[in-house]
C-alpha cells in the first residue's frame, strides 16, 4: 500500500472512512479481496509471493493497513504484509498489538502501520518504534510518515476533506488522480529524479509498476464494508470486489 487518506471519528455512527491505493510491480502475484481459507477471520487482498496483505478487516470492526517507507535499505528478514494479517487473525487489542510489535519492528523493512477498531486507532512508524494513538481527525499517509507534506499527499488530503463522503463512486474516482507536481516540489528520497516523477501521482500508471488496487473501507456502528477495485498494467480496470464484515 503506497498512499491512503482517512477520516477517523471514534465512537460515532461512522468511526472510519478510509481510501487507499496499493502500488506494486504488476508481475508480483496477488489475490483480490476475499475471506482467507487458512485464516478465516482475515478479509483482505493477498500478496501471493510472501503471503501477507496491505489492507484488510476482521469481525469486531477490526482493521489494519500498511505502507512501506521509501528508503534505500536491505530487505528485512520478515515480510511486512504479515503485520496486517497477524493483527486481523489475532485477539490482541490495537494498543496491545502495537506495544508488542514496537520492540521487534527492526525485523522488518521500514513500514508505516495502522491498526484499529471502532474505539481506538494506533499508528507505528518503524523507524521511531513509538506507537501513537491517534485523536479524531483527517489524516493522510504515504511512504514517509503520517501527514508528511509530499505534494500528492497534500493534494489528496485537501480534496478528500471537501468531498461528499456518501458517494462511493466519487470517492473511488478521487484515487484515480494522475496529476504530477513540478520537479521542484518533489521529495528527494534517494531513488533518482526519474523514479520520483513516476511515483509522484496518487494513481500511478505503468507497464511494469503502478497502482494495482484502490480500496474503500467504511466502518459504521455494526460492520465494515470493504470495496476493492483492481487494475492491470497501464491502469486498465481489472474488476471490483466487495465484502461486508460484521
Amino acid at each position: 500500500m503506497c498512499i491512503l487518506v482517512f477520516d477517523w471519528q471514534p465512537d460515532t455512527e461512522q468511526p472510519l472512512l478510509l481510501l487507499a491505493n496499493r502500488d506494486e510491480f504488476h508481475a508480483r502475484p496477488s489475490a483480490p479481496l476475499m475471506q482467507w481459507d487458512d485464516q478465516p477471520l482475515v478479509h483482505a487482498g493477498r500478496d501471493l509471493e510472501a503471503g501477507g496483505s496491505w489492507l484488510g478487516a476482521a469481525p469486531g470492526r477490526r482493521f489494519a493497513a500498511l505502507t512501506n517507507i521509501r528508503q534505500v535499505e536491505p530487505a528485512g528478514p520478515r515480510s511486512r504484509g504479515d503485520l496486517v494479517s497477524s493483527f486481523l487473525a489475532g485477539e490482541l487489542t490495537p494498543a496491545g498489538y502495537m506495544q508488542q510489535l514496537a520492540s521487534v519492528s527492526g525485523r522488518y523493512s521500514g513500514f508505516n502501520l495502522l491498526v484499529g477498531d471502532a474505539h481506538q486507532l494506533w499508528f507505528l512508524h518503524s523507524n521511531t518504534q513509538q506507537p501513537q494513538r491517534l485523536a479524531a481527525g483527517i489524516y493522510a499517509l504515504c511512504n514517509a510518515s503520517l501527514d508528511t507534506p509530499w505534494p500528492k499527499l497534500v493534494r489528496l488530503r485537501s480534496a478528500f476533506s471537501q468531498m461528499d463522503r456518501t458517494d462511493d463512486q466519487a470517492l473511488l474516482a478521487l484515487m484515480r488522480d494522475s496529476w504530477r507536481p513540478d520537479d521542484s516540489m518533489l521529495p528527494d528520497t534517494g531513488i533518482g529524479l526519474a523514479v520520483e516523477r513516476q511515483l509522484s501521482s496518487v494513481f500511478i500508471t505503468g507497464d511494469d509498476y503502478g497502482t494495482r488496487a484502490t480500496s474503500l473501507l467504511r466502518m459504521d456502528t455494526q460492520q465494515i464494508s470493504l470495496i476493492e477495485q483492481s487494475f492491470a498494467a497501464g491502469g486498465v480496470d481489472a474488476g471490483m470486489r466487495s465484502l461486508v464484515i460484521g
